[in-house]
């Protein structure tokens, strides 16, 4: 499990390997995560836009931005949660995630909410030692 803290909104991160979606002979590893978000400030936020970076077990770096997350711009009062589930699909065995969310306020300001960086592990990875 991950963490991080802005603002008072905790986002938790737990991500997990689907072995079913995955085909390891054709260089594809598919990858869950279930994300909840916390609103532990005093003041009700909107989650408005995400922006991921995904980076593979080379190295490569993919952004991906958009609008809410899983279709939906939920509302978080004081002490309301949300939570999701969604997928990546990767061509390594092994990669990293992070990102943010645009969070909005009733009084119209905008912050940017963490989403810690979290490791993405199949059992197909090899490991090698010096």
């Amino acid at each position: 499990m991950y963490k991080a803290e802005t603002r008072g909104i905790s986002v938790t991160v737990m991500p997990r390997f689907v072995e079913e979606e995955s085909s390891p002979g054709e260089s594809r590893y598919f990858f869950a995560y279930t994300v909840e978000i916390v609103n532990n400030g005093a003041e009700q936020v909107q989650l408005r836009a995400r922006h991921w970076r995904i980076i593979d077990g080379r190295g490569a770096c993919q952004e991906v931005r958009g609008t809410g997350v899983v279709g939906k711009q939920p509302v978080l009062e004081p002490g309301e949660s949300f939570s999701y589930t969604s997928g990546c699909p990767l061509t390594t065995p092994d990669g990293l995630m992070a990102g943010t969310y645009t969070m909005a306020t009733v009084a119209g300001e905008s912050f940017e909410a963490e989403i810690p960086a979290f490791s993405l592990d199949s059992p197909h990875v090899r490991r090698s030692l010096h």
